[in-house]
């Protein structure tokens, strides 16, 4: 019997939106990239040129409406992420968004709504670390009692320094969300799906040391925070923009009986160099690279989520509790002070 093949249109088409554009066309099973929406017109005759796109368009709405498609990828900024999944699904396709799901807690709630409304249609957030073959080994070891009960995780976002200039001209004349929302929301699912537990209280501090002008856009080009969780399990995240060398991320898990690391030296590959320099391990230098793998995971299980009719287990809620973590953390940077996550209720600059 021959499979169904699933036809796809993406918004957005910048750096992300690119990898997931190719990955659909070329390396996906099972799946078709058939339209692509942008307002930016030399991306979509990138779309067509380059990747064979049939149908593309300028308008969001006008694709989900008369395109040829089953399911959309949303890699569009932030803030559109809400208004267009609930345009997708209410124009009947089956849903994947990068995060974060939204900005604003009370439009989260009612696109909740939506996506219940549209149970027989696939929804699935893009959270890739779950999808990685490392954060999945670790996460077996711990399900596993390897370690033990978890009693602490420690985790670094930090991108390479060599993307700040480029980020000092986008903090002048738009809003990321903040350092919080921005970096750590990855690390912060992380910390909920491996201890199965939503964070209960926040504190967070930062600095712009190396880049003081991000002080005036109220940017952070680094921070820290201490979380606890609902059963007092404890998180230090650390976030920042300005890593000399490479991307780095990083996870540490201690449990009572053990700990473990994950990415403790942020490798390349397996090769090793020696020369007059001494013994250098090469180090991811960018996201696309050292999450390669888990964005291609991540793709075919939505593929396949729809096919076989089965859930990929990231919902709307994961998105939900993410962006409270992230807003609770921006207040309490803001506030210097205590943040309880279920007293948040605002939206990013409210």
């Amino acid at each position: 019997m021959t499979q169904k093949t699933i036809k796809i249109g993406i918004v957005g088409l910048g750096r992300l939106g690119k990898i997931h554009a190719t990955n659909i066309a070329t390396k996906i099973q099972h799946a078709k990239l058939q339209a692509a929406t942008s307002v930016v017109p030399a991306e979509l005759d990138w779309a067509k040129k380059e990747l064979g796109v049939e149908e593309v368009f300028e308008d969001f709405d006008d694709m989900v409406q008369h395109a040829d498609i089953d399911a959309v990828f949303i890699v569009s900024p932030s803030g559109f992420h809400l208004q267009q999944i609930e345009s997708a699904l209410n124009a009947g396709k089956h849903v994947f968004s990068e995060k974060p799901i939204g900005l604003d807690i009370e439009a989260i709630e009612h696109t909740q709504q939506v996506i219940a409304q549209h149970a027989n249609l696939k929804f699935q957030l893009g959270f890739m670390r779950r999808f990685d073959d490392s954060y999945r080994y670790a996460k077996q070891l711990v399900d596993q009692g390897k370690i033990g009960d978890i009693t602490l995780i420690r985790s670094y976002s930090i991108d390479p320094a060599a993307g700040m200039a480029s980020f000092v001209k986008f903090a002048t004349s738009a809003n990321s969300g903040g350092l919080f929302l921005d970096m750590s929301i990855h690390d912060i699912d992380v910390i909920r799906w491996f201890t199965g537990k939503e964070i209960d209280k926040v504190w967070a501090i930062g600095l712009n040391r190396a880049y003081p002008v991000l002080d005036k856009a109220g940017e952070l080009e680094t921070g820290a925070a201490l979380m606890q969780l609902e059963d007092k399990t404890m998180a230090i995240l650390v976030a920042g923009r300005n890593a000399a060398h490479g991307y780095h991320v990083e996870t540490e898990i201690i449990g009572t009986k053990g700990m473990l690391r994950i990415a403790q030296v942020p490798e390349k590959n397996l090769v090793t160099v020696m020369n007059e320099e001494g013994i250098i391990r090469p180090t991811s230098q960018n996201f696309p690279e050292r999450f390669a793998q888990a964005f291609l995971s991540e793709e075919q299980a939505f593929v396949n989520s729809i096919l076989n009719n089965q859930d990929v287990g990231i919902t709307a809620e994961d998105g939900l509790q993410g962006t409270k973590a992230a807003l609770a953390l921006q207040e309490a940077f803001e506030k210097n002070d205590i943040v309880q996550v279920a007293s948040v209720d605002k939206k990013v600059g409210a």
